[in-house]
């Protein structure tokens, strides 16, 4: 029950110490926030990590990204996996129709000449691969296919009345022009007010129509001359990998 000072039994020195300890997954955990102006997530994103590859790290620390970094990250991840799909379905669902692997994969060529024109209007407009402009490439995915799809069914078509393959890829190319030019023009018209909408919540419409505007440009002038050339190179394949399956078979029996 006596009293004792401190000073008699510990040695008390002055020294500064954290005012509050946040801890996750049973860690200590440092916090550092900001807030990012005039620029896009990733490219700051980028810088701040080129910064740290200089930072030498004491033992036992380490880097994590969270906030919004984590978020996008989770994002991309998902959009990319229902890309996949997406691409995935649409295979089936010709491959179904046509009765066929080959043909499919011909119209399937389509989506990366899609690609590419999404990347060059959005590096000419100034503008990032963002949530907004991937959900225009998932759009996109679904709806260049249109123009295989118009051309190779047409010219199985013409194959099954009786004409050759190079006649038929030839009067195919020159009839259904006409449609294929339409079917773009109506989905590009469609997104071209989205695309140069200036109003409040235009930031997230606008990647996304042009994603889909620049995917379509691209993909249905390359179409007319990429798909023919690709379903005469996989059908002749086709028609060499069965000649030979059917050599083999009727050497077995």
């Amino acid at each position: 029950g006596s009293q004792h000072h401190l000073e008699d039994i510990a040695r008390v020195i002055e020294a500064k110490g954290p005012v509050k300890i946040y801890r996750e997954n049973q860690k200590r955990k440092a916090a550092v926030t900001a807030n990012i102006s005039g620029r896009d997530l990733g490219s700051v994103l980028n810088d701040i990590k080129l910064r740290l590859k200089k930072l030498e790290l004491p033992p036992g620390y380490f880097i994590e990204y969270g906030g919004e970094a984590e978020r996008m990250r989770e994002t991309f991840l998902s959009l990319g996996f229902a890309f996949i799909m997406a691409v995935f379905l649409v295979y089936m669902i010709m491959a179904s129709q046509f009765e066929s692997l080959v043909h499919p994969l011909t119209v399937m060529f389509t989506v990366p000449l899609g690609l590419a024109g999404v990347i060059l209007i959005l590096f000419l407009t100034g503008n990032t691969l963002s949530l907004p402009s991937l959900l225009g490439v998932i759009i996109m995915a679904g709806i260049v296919v249109n123009t295989g799809i118009v051309l190779v069914d047409y010219i199985n078509q013409l194959r099954a009345r009786g004409m050759n393959k190079d006649d038929a890829i030839v009067h195919a190319g020159v009839t259904k022009l006409r449609a294929v030019l339409l079917t773009a023009a109506t989905a590009i018209f469609g997104m071209f007010p989205m695309a140069i909408s200036r109003s409040e919540g235009s930031e997230l419409r606008s990647p996304m129509a042009l994603a889909v505007i620049g995917g379509l440009l691209v993909s249905t002038f390359l179409t007319l001359i990429i798909v023919p050339t690709v379903y005469s190179i996989l059908d002749d394949i086709a028609h060499r990998t069965r000649k030979e399956v059917s050599k083999r078979l009727v050497g077995e029996e």
